[in-house]
């Protein structure tokens, strides 16, 4: 069963197959990384190696067992209780909701791992399938984003506030009590229908 786990060092030749081998396919929704990117690659993940020991940043990849990476979603510009969603998923596992699992677990890391309280992610406005994922991790349209967060393209911001504003005004004493034993407790959801093949992609870069 795929996993995110936090970026690693060992993760090295793993991201950078993954890049390689979906270059071409993410540069279709998305503005190319560039040879650049590929020929320093040491260096910049190190640097973002470097901006997630400093807490600016946190790196997840989803991978299943000892196999490839199957995308890569990240959390960027940390700072008082909000960051930005981006991510990225290999062709090869498109389509089979996994993009919607790993939002929605990168979310609930977000909360009890990283301490954030809002998400916000930027999707081109022709992005229908990472617009379909979001709103299945439960992230609303809040607003117009600028092209230069979304590859040069007109886009859209979502964001997803992980404690409800209701929930975290209420007074402790006047909360309400947790269910009795024996009761039910409400139950999370589980990943939506896949969506169609197509390229997920938020504003994931500059990692």
């Amino acid at each position: 069963m795929p996993e995110l786990k936090q970026l690693h060092p060992d993760h090295a030749p793993a991201v950078l197959a993954f890049e390689r081998e979906n270059r071409a396919y993410f540069a279709a929704s998305i503005s190319d990384r560039g040879d650049a990117f590929f020929d320093q690659f040491t260096d910049r993940y190190r640097a973002l190696l470097a901006e997630q020991e400093a807490g600016t940043c946190a790196f997840y990849v989803l991978v299943a067992g000892e196999g490839p990476v199957l995308g890569r979603f990240n959390l960027y510009d940390i700072a008082d209780g909000t960051a930005v969603l981006g991510y990225r998923v290999a062709r090869h596992a498109a389509g089979r909701g996994l993009a919607t699992a790993a939002v929605r677990e990168l979310c609930r890391l977000a909360a009890t791992r990283h301490g954030l309280h809002t998400l916000r992610a930027a999707t081109a406005l022709g992005n229908a399938a990472s617009q379909r994922v979001l709103a299945k991790a439960g992230f609303a349209p809040v607003g117009p984003a600028d092209p230069a967060d979304v590859g040069g393209e007109p886009g859209i911001w979502h964001q997803r506030d992980l404690v409800p504003p209701r929930e975290a005004a209420i007074p402790p004493a006047a909360a309400t009590p947790p269910p009795a034993a024996g009761e039910d407790r409400p139950r999370g959801t589980t990943p939506g229908p896949a969506r169609r093949r197509g390229n997920p992609l938020t504003r994931e870069d500059p990692a």
